[in-house]
């Protein structure tokens, strides 16, 4: 861990993919181009969402056209398995829940979870080579840490679940806790500092950090430092991931007081925090590629269809679409605005459609009835 604190000082990270140098395992470049600046629309009062009052939906807008599930608890987590059902987790209650042919059934309970504030049963994947091994993972918060513990499906129950990383700080606020294979079958995990800046810049500390693991939870092959599970550092809290159609990784990330931020996630990069939010006038780290003011987003969930990265907002209370062309993301358009509360997880699922969770019984929000919901949502392409 220490070699890698020696080799991540000396780094000036890469902006795009031009004037890059290799020094060991690092590469070098200046810090890229301004990120994009969100601009939001004004509130909407339409169920059919954005700040547009049209009824029918413009080709190009997003549309909710369905709810897959209602009055859930504070659902957090959710990954698809091979037969198009999903597995969803609740983070206040540790539940793990089934989704099939409109049917919500509780097949696991993380025994271990200790659930307070922004912290508990978080994150959820599953194994690319479920087919084989029945694999999946989640992220959850215990009384001694945040760690990811690895389970089997058998259709109907979860097996008791295996610690395969432990260590990672936990605390009442930031805990990260999003799962993302990566299309060469290994696990990043976003981490969050939980309130203790200093550990974002901490080589020896997990907190704060992206990690890339095996599904045994070792270090994955080519990793900075072959003995650490830390692909990047500088983050304050990383709570979306999404890899794009050309295997682009991108990372949503709260900021503090003043620039939430959309970050293209490379091998061996700093991302400043907490020395830097959103643009950095300093080489040593990178900059985002989009930046929002906090009211407009306190990002979460992040997701990648039909070319647009699909991100939803907390504090925000929308949907953003950000258009992605090939490692460069801008034009961020809201929708949804103060429709359906604060919006937590954003995937794509199997059919082509969104499934997007409300997060308004978290404490933080303004619940409607049927809250929290999965909304099903069609981007209009």
């Amino acid at each position: 861990m220490r070699r890698l604190a020696l080799l991540l000082g000396t780094v000036v990270l890469v902006a795009g993919c031009g004037g890059e140098a290799d020094t060991g395992p690092f590469k070098t470049s200046s810090r890229g181009p301004d990120p994009a600046v969100a601009s939001p629309a004004q509130p909407s009062q339409t169920p059919s969402g954005s700040s547009s009052p049209t009824g029918t939906e413009a080709t190009g807008r997003p549309r909710v056209v369905g709810t897959v599930a209602a009055r859930l608890a504070t659902p957090w987590g959710i990954a698809f398995l091979p037969d198009d059902s999903a597995l969803v987790t609740e983070r206040d209650s540790g539940r793990v829940l089934h989704i099939a042919d409109g049917r919500v059934t509780q097949v696991g309970d993380v025994d271990e979870t200790s659930a307070q504030g922004e912290s508990g049963l978080l994150g959820i994947a599953v194994s690319p080579s479920y087919a084989r091994n029945r694999a999946v993972f989640a992220y959850v918060t215990t009384d001694r840490d945040n760690r990811v513990v690895r389970m089997t499906f058998d259709g109907t129950r979860l097996s008791a679940p295996k610690p395969i990383l432990t260590g990672i700080p936990n605390g009442f606020i930031h805990d990260g806790g999003r799962l993302q294979f990566a299309p060469d079958g290994n696990l990043f995990v976003s981490t969050g500092e939980t309130g203790n800046r200093s550990l974002a810049q901490d080589p020896d500390s997990l907190g704060g950090k992206i990690l890339r693991v095996t599904e045994r939870g070792k270090p994955a092959p080519g990793n900075p430092d072959p003995g650490s599970p830390i692909w990047t550092i500088g983050h304050r809290n990383v709570q979306g991931l999404a890899f794009d159609d050309r295997g682009n990784l991108w990372a949503s990330e709260f900021g503090d007081n003043t620039f939430d931020e959309l970050n293209l996630i490379q091998k061996g990069n700093n991302y400043g925090w907490p020395e830097v939010e959103g643009k950095g006038d300093q080489n040593r780290y990178r900059n985002p590629q989009v930046v929002w003011s906090t009211d407009q987003a306190s990002p979460s969930g992040l997701a990648f269809l039909d070319g647009h990265l699909w991100l939803g907002a907390l504090r925000g209370n929308r949907l953003w679409r950000i258009d992605v062309e090939g490692q460069r993301a801008s034009a961020p358009t809201d929708f949804f605005v103060g429709v359906y509360g604060r919006i937590r997880t954003v995937v794509a699922a199997p059919d082509g459609n969104l499934w997007v969770t409300t997060s308004n019984r978290d404490g933080r929000g303004d619940p409607a009835p049927r809250d929290d919901r999965i909304l099903l949502v069609r981007t209009g392409r």
